[in-house]
């Protein structure tokens, strides 16, 4: 899928060899930073793929609809999964010549394809099933069902058999945030304990105790998870949703 990519020429003086070449990774850190931009181009496609899956679900499309956008999201986590690779294979064969200093240039596109090779060899189904973006939509699909599942009149979709009224308490109960006891507007979700909060409250929260040099530890009563990040934070698309839902239906 890559092959495009650009091998350096050696003119420059960027590294000697202990043979007297001299070899410049220059264009090898070129085409890394661009491989990397790729990566940002997948993540958008997951996003969007994400977000509309979850208009299948809120506008109770077929259940066929939905799996073929899971089916999208797997292709998505294949290419990331070789482009992680790829870069692998590059920096690792970078660093190995730059740690060995062999006598002579080396075949790096060689170098870089064995090492590539070697990676994509030990794939496995269960490696893109743990991809992040993948785990996220799984996640958000599994809420949003249990959110919307309720409306559409089916009893075996019914929240675990719940009586509706007790369901929706629930529900209203789950947007509220547990740092300003109000509804939330952004909610973001804590993908180490499953706890939402309101995206600015919980940042300023995070903010104020790194300035004291202290942990955060999450404010939902009961939880003991000691260590919130704000790379640990992700939108809760669905929550979101299924708040403005109800909002539309009070008024």
């Amino acid at each position: 899928m890559f092959q495009w990519f650009c091998w350096p020429c050696v003119t420059s003086n960027d590294f000697k060899m202990p043979g007297g070449a001299r070899i410049s990774f220059n264009n090898v850190d070129s085409s890394l930073s661009s491989l990397k931009n790729c990566q940002s181009y997948i993540n958008d496609g997951m996003d969007i793929a994400t977000r509309v899956a979850l208009d299948l679900v809120e506008s109770f499309n077929d259940v066929e609809d939905v799996n073929s956008m899971e089916k999208v999201m797997i292709e998505f986590a294949t290419m990331d999964r070789e482009l992680n690779h790829y870069i692998r294979a590059i920096e690792e064969t970078v660093n190995q010549i730059k740690r060995e200093k062999p006598e002579n240039i080396p075949d790096l596109k060689a170098l870089v394809h064995e090492k590539f090779t070697a990676m994509e060899s030990e794939n496995s189904d269960s490696d893109l099933q743990k991809n992040e973006k993948y785990v996220y939509f799984k996640d958000q699909l599994k809420q949003m069902r249990k959110q919307f599942c309720h409306k559409s009149g089916n009893g075996e979709e019914a929240i675990e058999q719940i009586d509706e009224d007790i369901a929706v308490t629930q529900s209203q109960m789950n947007f509220i945030c547990p740092i300003t006891q109000m509804e939330m507007k952004r909610p973001v979700r804590n993908k180490i304990c499953g706890h939402t909060y309101e995206e600015d409250a919980i940042l300023k929260f995070i903010q104020t105790r790194k300035q004291q040099k202290k942990k955060v530890r999450c404010p939902k009563i009961g939880c003991s998870h000691s260590d919130v990040k704000g790379s640990d934070l992700m939108p809760d698309e669905a929550l979101k949703r299924a708040i403005d839902s109800q909002n539309k239906q009070s008024w």
